[in-house]
C-alpha cells in the first residue's frame, strides 16, 4: 500500500478535494536518505492536489515562508523542520494551532536530530484544536522486495539475486544510499552485477560525509564509542559498546548518550550501531590503525564471552587486532561449524582467505588444506580454491596421506567444478595410488570417482574395471560413506549404460543413512541417476528422481549436487516440451553458474536448441561452439553426442553439407571411443543424414550398425526410437520413401510414448513429407488418396506442434511442405487475394523468419521459394509493418492483424 492509498493519505486527499472536511496534519518522521522527500513529490502528484494551492517550505534556508491563500485547499509541505529556527518553529506553531479550513499540512523531519526528542515543533508541544486530525508517519527502509525493483529499473536485469541482498544489506534498506550505489554500479560496464561489485562500489559520499561528521561534532572523548560500534559492525548492547571503546563504565555512559543526542549512533531492537552497515565501514576506515587493531582485540574478547561463539566474527577480530593464534584457532572452528551445517560457501571463503596468508604455520596448513578441500568438493567452483590446493598439494613437507587426501579433492575439483578433465583424472589416479595403503577409504573414492563414465577420453571398459577396483577397496576399508560413494558411482554407470538393473540399484542408496556422508552420496547418486535416466528417455522417472535428489541435496548441504540436478531439469522442461519462459530461465542459470561451465553446460545446450527450433541459427551456433562453450572433445560425451547433432542439422539446414559430414565423422568416433551406445541417440540420425547426403552411404549404413548392435539388451527408449530414425533417415536420402514412412512413424511414435513432443514432431513431419514424395513417384505403385489424406493430416499435427512449442523455423517448413501438397478441393480461387494493409500469410511467415535472423536464402531454402520472392515478401511486410529493420519484424508481427477467418495453411499469399 503506497502512502497516499492509507489511512492519513485518505483522509488528506479528502481534504484537498475541497468537501468541507477538517484540516489534518501528517508529521512525517525518517532517518537521513529513508525517502521523505519523494513521499512528499509523490504527495504533490494526487488528482486533488492538481486542483488545490501546493506550498512547499523548506525549513533553514532563510527564505520567507509561504502565504497561504485565504479560501480553497492547500497542500502545504513543510520540509527539514530539524533545522527550523525559533522564528520558524513560532510561525508553524500559529499556523496549526489555528488552522484554517481546507488545510492538508506535511511536516518531514529527522527525528534523530530534533532538539527535543519526540517533539517536532519543539516544547511544549503544541495544542492542535480538536478539529484537526493529527497523524504520526514513520518512513521505513525498504525491503528485499522495493530495493529489487528499484534496483530493476536501474540496472534491469543485470543484477543477481546475490548482488540485491548484498544491496539491501549493506544500505540497511536507506533509500538514498541504495540509489547512490546504483548510480555507481550502472557506470559498470560488467554483463552482470554480483554481490562483489556492491562491495567494490564503495561507501557512497553523502553518508560518508554524514557518518564522520556527526562523529567529528562529538567531543573528542565520547568519539571512541561510535568506533566501537563501527568496529563491531553490528548493534551490540552498552555494556559490550562500552567495554570495546576502552572509556570505562561512567564515561562510556556519557559517551554513548552523546553519541545517540547527535545521531552518530541509532538505538534498534539489538542494541546500539551506526545507522547503515555501509556507515559503520566509513568510520571504521577513519580510526588511526593503532587504535582501530586495540578496538579490534577489546572486540575478540567481547565475541569471546558470547554463548553461542560467533568463531567467523571472531576470527576476523583476532587477525585484525594481531592476534595470528587465536585468529587461527577461530577460523579451523568456524570453518569446521559451517561445514558441518552444511554451510560450504562459508567456509571455503574463510579458508581460501587463511590459506592465502604467508603467516600460516605448516602444521596449521595441513589442517586447514583438508577441510577447505572437502567443503570445495560439495560447494560451488572457486578458482582461487584450485589454486590453493595445487600449491599446498606439492608440498613435500606434507604427510603423505594429507597429501593424497588433498590431490583426491582437488582432482575432483578439476573434473567437476572446472572442467579439466584431463588434468583432474591424472590426480584421482595418482591419489588412489597414494592413498591406498594408509587410507584406503580414500582411495575407494578416488577409485569411484574414476567409475562415472562422463570423462570424455576413457571407454566404458576402463570404467567398469575401476568399478571393480574400487568395490573390492570400499569393502576392505569397512567405511560406511567409501561404500556409499561406489554404490552411487555403481548406479550413475549402470543408468548411463542402460543397465536394467540400474533401477533396483537406485533403491538401494543410502537416502536414509544416520551417517550424513552417506546421505550426501546418495543425493549425488540420485541426481546423477536422474541426469542418466533422461538421456535414456524415461522422463517420468527422471523428473521423480530429479525431486527426490534435488530435495536430498538441499538437506545435505551439498549446492554443486544440486546445481548440476537444476541443470538436468532445464533439459528435462526442454524434451518434455515445456518451453515457455525456458530461453529466460537458462540465461539465469548460464550467468549464475558461468564460472562452472560443467554445471552450465546443459543450459548452454538447451538454449542453442531453442534458437535453432526458432530460426535464429547464429545465436544457436554461438550457444554450441561459441568462445564460451565447452568443446566437444572436453565436454561430458551425452552432451558432447547432442551439441554434434545439433550442430550437424544446423549445417545441413544453410546446405552446407561436407561439413555436416565432417562433424558426423568425428563426433562418431568419439561415440565409438566411449562405447555407452545410447548415449548416441542425439546424433545417430543427424549424422546418418549427412553421411548419406554427402554421398558416403557406406558410413551411414556402418553407423546404423554399430548403433543397433550397441543397443542389445539395452534399456534407452530413446536410443530405439532414434533407431529407427536413423534407419528412416538413409532410406529417405536413398530414395526410398516408401521404405521411410513406417520407420519415421515407429520413431514418432516412441518419442510420443516418452513423451518428447518436438521429436515427434519432427520425425511425423518426416514421415509426412516421405509420403508425399512416395505417393509424387512416377511408377512408385503407392499411390493412394488415404496415404496422401494421412501424409496431409501428419502434417497438419506436425505444423500445429511446432506451432504449440514456438518452433517458428519448423513451422514456417511444415507449412511450406504441406501447402505445396495442398489436396484439389482446399485451393483457394484463381487469382490473387487482397490483403490490403493486412500481412499475408506468406509475409507473415517470411516475416517471422526474417525477424530471426535468417536470410533471405535461408529462408528461401526453409520454404522452397527463391531468395528473390523471399525479399519481395520481406519488403512488402517491412512496408505494412512499418519498419525499416529486420530486427524490429518480430515484435512488429505480435500486433498486427491477420486477416480474419484465414487458415495459414490453407492460404498461400
Amino acid at each position: 500500500m503506497t502512502a497516499h492509498e492509507s489511512f492519513w493519505g485518505l483522509r488528506l486527499r479528502r481534504t484537498l478535494a475541497g468537501d468541507g472536511s477538517a484540516p489534518v496534519l501528517v508529521l512525517v518522521e525518517g532517518c537521513a536518505g529513508t525517502g521523505k522527500s519523494r513521499l512528499v513529490q509523490e504527495l504533490t502528484t494526487l488528482p486533488e492536489a492538481a486542483r488545490a494551492t501546493c506550498l512547499r517550505w523548506v525549513c533553514g534556508e532563510s527564505a520567507a515562508p509561504p502565504e497561504l491563500p485565504d479560501h480553497g485547499p492547500v497542500l502545504l509541505a513543510v520540509e527539514d523542520v530539524h533545522r527550523a529556527d525559533a522564528e520558524e518553529l513560532g510561525l508553524l506553531r500559529r499556523l496549526l494551532e489555528q488552522p484554517r479550513p481546507g488545510l492538508a499540512a506535511v511536516l518531514t523531519c529527522r527525528p534523530e536530530e530534533l532538539a527535543a526528542p519526540g517533539l517536532p515543533l519543539g516544547t511544549p508541544p503544541p495544542r492542535y484544536p480538536p478539529e484537526l486530525t493529527v497523524v504520526r508517519h514513520r518512513v521505513r527502509p525498504w525491503s528485499v522486495e522495493e530495493v529489487r525493483r528499484v534496483t530493476a529499473a536501474a540496472l534491469g536485469e543485470r543484477c543477481t539475486e546475490e548482488a540485491v541482498a548484498r544491496l539491501h544489506e549493506r544500505s540497511g534498506g536507506v533509500a538514498q544510499i541504495v540509489v547512490d550505489l546504483l548510480a555507481v554500479l550502472r557506470d559498470s560496464t560488467r554483463q552482470r552485477c554480483t554481490a562483489g561489485d556492491v562491495d567494490a562500489a564503495g561507501v557512497p559520499v553523502r553518508l560518508a560525509d554524514l557518518s564522520l561528521g556527526r562523529t567529528a561534532a562529538l567531543l573528542p572523548e565520547h568519539r571512541p564509542v561510535v568506533w566501537a560500534a563501527a568496529v563491531l559492525g553490528e548493534p551490540a548492547g552498552r555494556d559490550e559498546l562500552v567495554t570495546v571503546s576502552g572509556l570505562g563504565r561512567s564515561l562510556g555512559r556519557q559517551a554513548l548518550l552523546a553519541a545517540l543526542a547527535g545521531a552518530a549512533l541509532t538505538e534498534s531492537d539489538e542494541g546500539y550501531g551506526l545507522p547503515a552497515p555501509l556507515a559503520a565501514r566509513a568510520v571504521h576506515e577513519s580510526v588511526p590503525g593503532p587504535v582501530r587493531q586495540e578496538l579490534h582485540a577489546r572486540a575478540a574478547d567481547v565475541l569471546a564471552r558470547r554463548q553461542p561463539v560467533p568463531w567467523a566474527s571472531l576470527a576476523g577480530h583476532h587477525r585484525a587486532g594481531g592476534r595470528i593464534r587465536g585468529w587461527l584457532r577461530a577460523v579451523e572452528q568456524a570453518a569446521r561449524e559451517a561445514a558441518e551445517s552444511g554451510r560450504h560457501q562459508e567456509a571455503i571463503g574463510l579458508l581460501e582467505q587463511t590459506l592465502d596468508s604467508p603467516s600460516v604455520p605448516p602444521q596449521t596448513r595441513a589442517r586447514l588444506a583438508p577441510m577447505l578441500a572437502r567443503s570445495a568438493v560439495v560447494g560451488l567452483r572457486s578458482d582461487q580454491t584450485v589454486q590453493v590446493l595445487t600449491q599446498i598439494v606439492d608440498d613435500a613437507a606434507l604427510p603423505a596421506a594429507v597429501r593424497g587426501e588433498l590431490r583426491l579433492d582437488l582432482g575432483l575439483l578439476l573434473c567437476n567444478q572446472v572442467g579439466m578433465s584431463d588434468k583432474g583424472w591424472q590426480e584421482l589416479e595418482r591419489a588412489a595410488a597414494e592413498l591406498r595403503e594408509a587410507r584406503p577409504d580414500l582411495s575407494a573414492r578416488a577409485m569411484s570417482a574414476l567409475v562415472m563414465p562422463h570423462w570424455p577420453r576413457s571407454s566404458l571398459d576402463v570404467h567398469q574395471a575401476w568399478l571393480r577396483d574400487a568395490t573390492r577397496t570400499a569393502e576392505d576399508s569397512g567405511d560406511e560413506a567409501a561404500r556409499s560413494a561406489v554404490a552411487a558411482n555403481r548406479v550413475g554407470l549402470a543408468m548411463s549404460c542402460g543397465d536394467p538393473q540400474a533401477w533396483e540399484l537406485v533403491t538401494e542408496l543410502p537416502t536414509d543413512s544416520p551417517d550424513p556422508r552417506s546421505r550426501l552420496h546418495a543425493a549425488r547418486g540420485l541426481c546423477n541417476a536422474a541426469d542418466a535416466a533422461l538421456w535414456l528417455g524415461h522422463h517420468g522417472r527422471a523428473q521423480e528422481l530429479l525431486a527426490e535428489g534435488i530435495d536430498l541435496s538441499g538437506k545435505s548441504g551439498a549446492p554443486y549436487t544440486e546445481h548440476t540436478a537444476l541443470g538436468t531439469r532445464l533439459r528435462l522442461e526442454w524434451v518434455t516440451g515445456r518451453w515457455a519462459g525456458l530461453a529466460d530461465r537458462c540465461d539465469s542459470f548460464v550467468a549464475s553458474t558461468a564460472a562452472m561451465p560443467v554445471i552450465s553446460a546443459d543450459a548452454r545446450l538447451v538454449r542453442g536448441l531453442l534458437a535453432l527450433a526458432q530460426g535464429e541459427w547464429d545465436s544457436a551456433l554461438s550457444w554450441l561452439s561459441g568462445a564460451d562453450a565447452s568443446p566437444r572433445d572436453e565436454a561430458a560425451p551425452p552432451l558432447a553426442a547432442a551439441t554434434s547433432g545439433a550442430l550437424i542439422r544446423l549445417a545441413l539446414a544453410r546446405q552446407e553439407v561436407p561439413h555436416a559430414a565432417r562433424e558426423a565423422r568425428e563426433a562418431w568416433a568419439r561415440a565409438r571411443r566411449k562405447g555407452i551406445w545410447v548415449w548416441a541417440a542425439n546424433l545417430a540420425p543427424w549424422a546418418v543424414e549427412a553421411l548419406a547426403r554427402s554421398g558416403d552411404t557406406e558410413a551411414a549404413r556402418e553407423v546404423i550398425a554399430e548403433f543397433a548392435a550397441g543397443l542389445e539388451g539395452r534399456d534407452g527408449p530413446w536410443a530405439e526410437a532414434a533407431l529407427s530414425w536413423s534407419r528412416a533417415a538413409l532410406a529417405e536420402a536413398e530414395g526410398r520413401h516408401f521404405d521411410a514412412v513406417p520407420l519415421y512413424r515407429e520413431a514418432a511414435a516412441g518419442y510420443a510414448a516418452m513423451p518428447c513432443p518436438y521429436a515427434q514432431a519432427l520425425t511425423t513431419e518426416a514421415a509426412g513429407r516421405c509420403a508425399l514424395r512416395a505417393d509424387g513417384a512416377e511408377g512408385s505403385g503407392h499411390t493412394g488418396d488415404a496415404a496422401k489424406a494421412q501424409a496431409v493430416a501428419d502434417l497438419t499435427a506436425c505444423t500445429r506442434q511446432f506451432t504449440e512449442l514456438g518452433a517458428v523455423w519448423d513451422a514456417a517448413r511444415a507449412r511450406a511442405l504441406l501447402r505445396s501438397h495442398r489436396p484439389a478441393k482446399e485451393a483457394r480461387p484463381p487469382g490473387r487475394p487482397s490483403y490490403g494493409d493486412r500481412l499475408s500469410p506468406r509475409e507473415r511467415e517470411v516475416a517471422e523468419l526474417a525477424g530471426t535472423g535468417l536470410t533471405n536464402r535461408e529462408i528461401a531454402t526453409t520454404l522452397h521459394l527463391s531468395p528473390r520472392t523471399v525479399e519481395q515478401h520481406v519488403a512488402r511486410a517491412m512496408r505494412k509493418l512499418g519498419t525499416t529493420s529486420r530486427q524490429h519484424l518480430a515484435e512488429k508481427i505480435d500486433t498486427a492483424v491477420l486477416p480474419d477467418a484465414v487458415d495459414a495453411v490453407a492460404n498461400s499469399g
